[in-house]
């Protein structure tokens, strides 16, 4: 049976919102002076205003490694205080201290963030981690979450008690999954957040209350609050049962495959009984010490008998191999390699990242990406473990929504794009020709679409995408975003992931 490491990057954006505040020191000699500013009495003054329960780790401190852990060793904020708030309201609290004394701060959960913009930040960490709390509301319609959750915590509670809603975490900056073809993004399924602003105040936002901030955070959010709890829609789950389909194939069945793969998917028109097709290029040695191994996976809502018949010109496509599996929904992530604790998430890594956002596959381009794949790897063997990934997923409930009302800006947008090396340290020498080879294979992405403008899924996003790229074209959707934010944040506060406006 064939296992799945390194498959899906759903799972890596699990409450990647890091949401930050106050200006980044300018140079070395800045940020020294800040270091100093913060310490042993910062700690002792922050632990009297939020109270006892509350943990606050210093640089000094055993767990210190562990509090400040990243999945990207390449792009890490500087950490001077890490708290780690035990209440909702402990947030506010923090907020405005750092704000009274002029320290930037930002709200992580599993610091999975993937953009560079990370990195120019110094000052305090509020680790959402202890706010955890699940809550199915009496209506059995939605459900109260804490702005720590995990989306593995979600997934597993809900689905215990009959339930399923999409992956949380990275709904604020739309939010990609399995529940999209029926139900849309995942900032679709909101209903209220919890959110705490710039200057320390904590609102409640919906679309009665603060519509225009109701509007932003569903797409932009980590440019507007902290988001401290809110309420999400979830379902009653129709069967027990899922059926996963994974094909392994090797270089002569490429170019058919993407054929059958663009007839299966349509041009955003995937039936949402199939959740949705991943692909991926990677090097399977025990098939091929040469070529890369093309994986294909097909996830069904429902029987594996009435599955099986759309497969079939799949079957007739020479696959080395094939695997069937049947799994409850909330074993899906873990089967293709989303788990926590698995390969995908290990933290500490340098990662050299590429996306790009698709409506249909074009042969050629696949081909060429294909390609260049095998001539990288037959010059640098070792880069083997080396992910090219897209997911297609079914859109139909996506589309049901109109595009003007969030700030998600890529409804027209059906198939994610994603490239990533993995190195162990941030000076391997290979990383430039890791670097040549994102750009490379992000360009034969786009290349094959060239009619359309390069879109980034805002999670996604390395960092040297344009703004336009991750928050719309049209010229109105930035010059909204950038009054409410001089209503909301006039300071520029919240300014560290994917900034709509960049720190000073």
């Amino acid at each position: 049976m064939w296992s799945l490491p390194f498959l899906t990057v759903s799972s890596l954006a699990l409450i990647q919102s890091f949401v930050v505040g106050l200006t980044l020191p300018s140079n070395e000699a800045q940020i020294q002076r800040m270091k100093r500013s913060v310490n042993a009495q910062t700690q002792q003054e922050l632990a009297r205003v939020i109270g006892g329960d509350a943990t606050i780790f210093g640089p000094t401190d055993a767990n210190w490694g562990d509090a400040t852990e990243r999945y990207m060793q390449n792009i890490k904020p500087r950490v001077l205080l890490s708290v780690r708030p035990r209440r909702e309201g402990d947030v506010a609290k923090i907020v405005r201290y750092a704000n009274n004394h002029n320290i930037p701060f930002y709200a992580v959960s599993r610091g999975h963030a993937l953009t560079t913009s990370v990195g120019r930040f110094t000052g305090i960490e509020i680790d959402m981690s202890n706010l955890k709390d699940i809550r199915i509301n009496p209506n059995n319609a939605t459900a109260q979450f804490q702005g720590g959750v995990y989306s593995y915590e979600v997934i597993n509670t809900l689905w215990d008690q009959g339930f399923v809603t999409g992956i949380i975490g990275p709904a604020l900056g739309g939010g990609h999954g399995l529940q999209k073809g029926n139900h849309g993004m995942t900032s679709d399924h909101l209903v209220n957040m919890n959110v705490v602003l710039a200057d320390g105040s904590a609102i409640r936002v919906n679309e009665k209350s603060h519509p225009d901030l109701w509007w932003a955070m569903r797409g932009a959010g980590h440019n507007f609050g902290i988001v401290t709890s809110f309420e999400s829609k979830i379902w009653p789950d129709k069967f027990k049962s899922y059926f996963v389909r994974v094909y392994q194939f090797g270089s002569s069945s490429l170019d058919a495959l993407i054929g059958e793969v663009n007839k299966f998917q349509g041009v955003g028109t995937l039936d949402p009984t199939w959740l949705a097709s991943f692909g991926l290029y990677t090097m399977n040695t025990t098939l091929s010490k040469t070529e890369a191994t093309i994986i294909w996976v097909f996830i069904y809502d429902g029987a594996q008998k009435d599955a099986e018949p759309v497969l079939k010109p799949f079957d007739q496509l020479r696959p080395l191999s094939v695997d069937d599996f049947n799994v409850p929904y909330k074993s899906i992530n873990n089967l293709i390699g989303g788990a926590v604790d698995g390969s995908l998430c290990q933290p500490d890594k340098t990662h050299i990242i590429g996306t790009a956002n698709l409506q249909t596959y074009n042969v050629t381009s696949m081909r060429a990406i294909y390609d260049l794949y095998n001539q990288k790897i037959s010059q640098q063997p070792e880069l083997g473990g080396t992910r090219i990934l897209v997911e297609g997923y079914a859109v139909k409930g996506v589309r049901s929504f109109k595009p003007e009302d969030s700030a998600f800006p890529q409804r027209d947008e059906y198939i994610l794009t994603y490239f990533d090396v993995t190195f162990n340290s941030t000076d391997d020498p290979r990383i430039g020709f890791a670097t040549e080879w994102r750009d490379q294979t992000v360009a034969l992405w786009n290349a094959g679409q060239p009619t359309r403008k390069p879109t980034t899924y805002v999670n996604y996003a390395a960092g040297y995408e344009s703004l336009e790229a991750r928050y719309g074209f049209e010229p109105w959707r930035l010059d909204r975003l950038r009054k409410l934010k001089k209503k909301y944040d006039p300071k520029n506060r919240f300014a560290w992931y994917n900034p709509i406006i960049s720190p000073r």
